[in-house]
């Protein structure tokens, strides 16, 4: 978002302009420039073909990739926002997160997209000064809008899975209200700086035409340099470490279930082959510590017979549950490293770039104006149509309420909650629902539905 290409002009023209120096160095007089001039008129005749074919091929790629994220991007997060405050029951913690973020998302694909394809395209920023003042502010604003919300998300998750009883407490909507409040301000206040900095410049263009450009302007090299080294810690790499710590406790904790279980499901094949018996607290307050007592096998026998006609009946849906939480868990942790992974991916060329460009300026812009600087800012737009699918269209909840907004269901919560405990621990990640860490029970956080 803050770096801006610059004018791309014929790669003839140096050398053109090279080759008359040469022949006025040489002395062969006005005639050697008359050769020289028809030299670069060749020159032209020869470059200007394959290098507007190459730019045309460039816009039309560049033009195809921004609309395609653009449309997924307003449409993904217009839905997110259309189910979640249509649906009631939808209303939880982890909702109103994604909700903040869904609309911080919007703000990015409307106000970050158009305005960097559109002046890349015709090499003119034809808004006015006003509107350039405006945009650098809102792209700066739902950025860091959109990565706080990504924190407030970890961290959220992080109580509800790791802390389950104490995170109940004081993980209410009215909490989350206020969270969000304050990432918005806080999002308003850093991004005052953007507003003063950004000036509409001319410049001439090669065919003697004045064209525009949003650019910033910083009083002193060490502000500049200073401002991006802040955004990169404050909107990078401190939510970048947070996101893989929370995550990486999650994913340790669900790990642990999955252990419990397996553990469980081989104590309770053993029971069923006569070996051992395992005794539990039973409670769901325990602290975790199962005690195993060995029996023999003749004394096992005739109880596991006597309890064997009323055990089958109920064997294969406990089995066929206890795998089902195994794997939903195993899917948690998978989608848990999807969303460090691409957090990386999206932003870090970006934020690399601006901080490259905030200390050897000359050299940033010869490498990265034009396609590569484009390409950077798209693989960070990216991320607006990312989250919607990750956070929201993988929940097997969100797309039933998507499902019962658009198709006017009205099937009772009760039969909704039918569903089974497949789905509810598929969703664990993304409702709100979570684990206790002693007991590997799922403690609901959803409410009634």
């Amino acid at each position: 978002m803050d770096l801006y290409t610059q004018n791309e002009t014929s790669t003839a023209i140096p050398k053109c302009v090279g080759a008359q120096a040469d022949v006025l160095h040489n002395g062969t007089g006005n005639e050697s420039l008359e050769a020289s001039n028809i030299t670069c008129g060749n020159a032209f005749t020869l470059l200007i073909p394959r290098r507007v074919r190459q730019r045309d091929e460039d816009h039309t790629l560049r033009i195809l990739l921004y609309s395609l994220i653009f449309f997924l991007s307003v449409f993904g997060n217009l839905l997110i926002i259309v189910v979640l405050t249509v649906n009631k029951r939808m209303r939880t913690v982890t909702n109103t997160f994604l909700l903040s973020l869904a609309v911080s998302d919007l703000m990015m694909a409307v106000f970050c997209m158009p305005f960097t394809l559109i002046p890349s395209i015709l090499k003119d920023f034809i808004f006015g000064a006003a509107m350039c003042k405006i945009v650098s502010y809102l792209m700066g604003i739902s950025v860091s809008i959109s990565t706080f919300s990504l924190v407030a998300i970890a961290i959220e998750r992080y109580s509800a899975i790791c802390n389950p009883l104490k995170s109940r407490v004081w993980q209410t909507r009215s909490h989350a209200y206020r969270v969000i409040a304050a990432t918005w301000v806080l999002a308003f206040i850093i991004m005052v700086p953007y507003p003063i900095i950004s000036h509409l410049e001319s410049f001439q263009r090669p065919d003697n035409t004045t064209a525009h450009q949003c650019r910033h302007k910083w009083p002193l090299a060490k502000a500049e340099q200073t401002w991006y080294i802040l955004l990169l810690l404050v909107l990078f790499a401190i939510p970048g470490v947070v996101m893989i710590v929370a995550y990486g406790l999650i994913s340790r904790e669900l790990y642990r279930g999955i252990r419990f279980e397996m553990g469980h499901k081989k104590d309770s094949t053993d029971v069923k082959n006569g070996l051992t018996t395992t005794v539990s607290s039973g409670s769901d307050d325990g602290d975790g510590c199962y005690v195993n007592f060995v029996q023999r096998p003749h004394s096992m026998e005739m109880s596991t017979m006597a309890a064997s006609g009323r055990s089958m009946k109920a064997e294969r849906p406990r089995s066929n549950t206890s795998e089902a939480k195994l794997e939903a868990k195993k899917r948690v942790i998978r989608m848990l490293v999807v969303i460090v992974f691409l957090f990386f991916v999206c932003w870090m060329p970006l934020y690399c770039a601006n901080t490259w460009r905030a200390f050897d300026d000359i050299s940033a812009k010869h490498a990265l104006s034009g396609t590569p600087i484009a390409f950077i800012h798209l693989l960070s737009y990216t991320s607006a149509c990312v989250n919607p699918v990750i956070y929201c269209f993988m929940n097997t909840r969100f797309r039933k309420a998507l499902l019962t907004t658009f198709l006017c269901c009205t099937a009772p919560c009760h039969r909704r909650r039918r569903g089974g405990l497949r789905d509810n621990e598929e969703d664990v990640m993304a409702t709100g629902a979570s684990m206790s860490k002693f007991s590997y029970t799922t403690v609901s956080t959803m409410g009634t539905c």
